[in-house]
């Protein structure tokens, strides 16, 4: 994602690029998630890495696409919401981090999705501007809170 008039290696950048990413896995009931939009925010050999279980869970940005369509399609997540709360984003040259602290709400199937937690991104600059090149993210759990510096 490039903004016109922004210097390689902008926060306002990344910023924009991460509040796509919020938009694109976030819909409301009865509306179409933009999943797909994720294809624009990522390298193409970029990586998602749900580590909220007993083992990773990798994905490729299609995986996670498919599967995430395949759940709103199937109507097994009815709504879902995602935002980010708080954040720290460091830059070096053309690689850049940050951790983006989220709450999460929503319906699947007739459970209530509610939650917070920290999502890692690593960015790299490209020709084309800012890319996700992966994310790895954790949910709170019993044993497990948010820090006290990013509530």
């Amino acid at each position: 994602m490039k903004i016109d008039g922004d210097e390689p290696g902008s926060k306002r950048e990344i910023d924009a690029l991460t509040a796509a990413f919020f938009r694109a896995v976030s819909f409301e009931e009865g509306a179409q998630p933009t999943y797909t939009d994720l294809y624009d925010l990522f390298i193409e050999s970029g990586h998602i890495i749900k580590n909220s279980g007993p083992a990773p869970e990798v994905f490729t940005v299609r995986q996670f696409v498919e599967a995430r369509q395949k759940s709103a399609d199937s109507g097994e997540i009815l709504r879902f919401k995602e935002a980010e709360i708080a954040e720290v984003t460091e830059i070096f040259g053309n690689v850049a981090h940050r951790l983006s602290i989220y709450e999460k709400h929503g319906v699947s199937g007739e459970a209530e999705i509610d939650g917070r937690g920290i999502i890692s991104i690593q960015f790299i600059s490209t020709p084309a501007g800012w890319k996700i090149s992966a994310m790895a993210w954790d949910d709170e759990r019993p044993g497990l809170t948010l820090p006290e510096r990013y509530r």
